[in-house]
């Protein structure tokens, strides 16, 4: 599909990958709603992207929240084209620790958000690209949503992390299938380890031996290659139903 003056979605839209998503698809044209959890972070991002985007304080997870942030981005801009769904938190721990089995909330939680999260979003915004016009190709609308390469090389203290976002690429296929006789297509990007704040987050201790897996290039991926890609699988009409690994062929090893 053509993104000028196209309408997108961009959960976790106020830092890290789904900024650099929000920030590409304003210089092709599209008009964006940045979704994230700290709404005053997203209102900062999107005022330093200009009258194209607006910022919503939106807890992905929570079912009227989400619907409350899809009402006020149709306020906005009247429709909605696209959905890039780069929320998720990468929480660790064994599942046996020193203080015992990890607790249940904390698996819980993550599911909650990165994958469940990921699923209220899709629906949402699906039923509403179902009422666009379809274009030439028979198009209204394209989902992209975030997986890891943990979903594949998962690595100790990472079973929660890992089943969230490996349920992410696994539900990619079935809901390209559920939304093909409506023209929406839906793609997964999995990254590797990128620059963003999640990561930023972490000790030299955990981020060097990562680095170290990468092979080329042997460094951090740029938030603007997951934007390019994430513009390509919007653009590229034929294709559908894949996750695609943006990793510089890493493998992780286990820990």
């Amino acid at each position: 599909m053509q993104i000028k003056d196209k309408v997108a979605i961009v959960t976790g839209g106020a830092s890290g990958l789904g900024l650099a998503t929000a920030r590409r698809l304003v210089e092709e044209g599209a008009r964006v709603a940045l979704w994230d959890l700290n709404g005053d972070q997203a209102a900062q991002a999107a005022y330093g992207l200009g009258d194209a985007a607006i910022g919503l304080a939106v807890d992905v997870s929570d079912a009227a929240a989400a619907e409350a942030g899809l009402a006020r981005t149709l306020e906005a801009f009247g429709a909605i084209h696209f959905c890039i769904n780069c929320a998720g938190v990468a929480t660790g721990g064994r599942a046996i620790g020193r203080d015992g089995p990890l607790p249940l909330e904390k698996f819980a939680r993550t599911i909650e958000i990165n994958l469940i999260g990921t699923f209220n979003v899709v629906r949402l915004a699906a039923a509403e690209m179902a009422k666009n016009d379809p274009d030439d190709d028979g198009a209204r609308g394209v989902i992209v949503n975030t997986a890891s390469v943990a979903a594949f090389d998962g690595q100790v203290g990472q079973a929660a992390y890992s089943s969230s976002k490996a349920g992410v690429a696994g539900m990619t296929l079935p809901l390209a299938r559920d939304f093909a006789s409506l023209g929406i297509r839906v793609n997964t990007i999995a990254p590797g380890v990128f620059e963003t704040p999640m990561m930023a987050g972490m000790s030299a201790e955990v981020r060097d031996p990562l680095i170290a897996m990468v092979q080329s290039p042997k460094r951090l991926g740029d938030p603007a290659e997951y934007a390019a890609l994430a513009v390509h699988m919007i653009e590229n009409g034929y294709l559908n139903g894949e996750t695609i690994r943006l990793d510089a062929a890493i493998r992780m090893q286990p820990k």
